[in-house]
């Protein structure tokens, strides 16, 4: 309850923040209205590591509408799948971990969602952003036979900088920072459970580059 009071209270500071400066904003015409984004990981994750035990098989997808020129609201679509704890992080020695495979699950968790975004700019190219996306689990083991179905609600705070380029500027890049928390992630099977258990649930300063266009 305190993760998800905290991640409320962000988005209601933000939102209130946004509606405190819309009059200003909508003075100014947004050049363009819609974008797509995608994590640049995604494209060398599809070509060279698909198959690999220790692919997430990641697909991502941003569509966002510019309600004016500091408020952008969108829908997320992501997919992905994990061979070890969400949780493992930095300081846990994902890296290490994901080297030894030590920390690997006895299958694979596939997740799959839907989900709201807002984006809010602060200064020049700054922003920040809050995604909720709820997801469907499915359990396999290595050989892709269902094992059981599960349900996460994923959450996540973002800092980044946008950077437009091109003669329109549509074309753009966004390197940030994540904070990830999730919630409700308490069905899983033997052989996922034991190493779930020894992690929270929170990644703390994921960074990643996202890429995308303007229209």
């Amino acid at each position: 309850m305190k993760n998800l009071f905290l991640i409320l209270l962000s988005f209601c500071t933000l939102s209130a923040f946004a509606q405190s400066n819309s009059s200003v904003d909508q003075e100014t015409e947004v050049a363009h209205k819609w974008r797509v984004s995608i994590p640049y990981l995604v494209p060398d994750e599809i070509i060279y590591g698909w198959s690999s035990r220790t692919s997430t098989q990641m697909v991502e997808l941003h569509v966002k509408r510019n309600l004016d020129n500091k408020n952008i609201v969108g829908v997320k679509f992501a997919t992905w799948r994990l061979f070890q704890p969400m949780g493992i992080t930095w300081w846990d020695g994902v890296v290490d971990k994901i080297e030894s495979g030590t920390e690997y699950y006895d299958g694979y968790l596939r997740e799959t969602g839907i989900g709201i975004t807002y984006q809010r700019m602060l200064w020049k190219g700054l922003f920040a952003s809050v995604e909720v996306l709820p997801q469907i689990q499915t359990y396999t083991d290595l050989d892709g036979n269902k094992i059981k179905n599960g349900f996460k609600l994923y959450n996540s705070l973002h800092l980044g900088y946008h950077v437009a380029f091109g003669k329109k500027k549509r074309f753009f890049i966004e390197p940030q920072v994540h904070i990830n928390q999730w919630m409700f992630d308490n069905n899983s099977p033997e052989g996922f459970k034991e190493f779930d258990d020894k992690y929270g649930n929170v990644f703390l300063f994921e960074p990643n580059i996202y890429i995308g266009w303007k229209f």
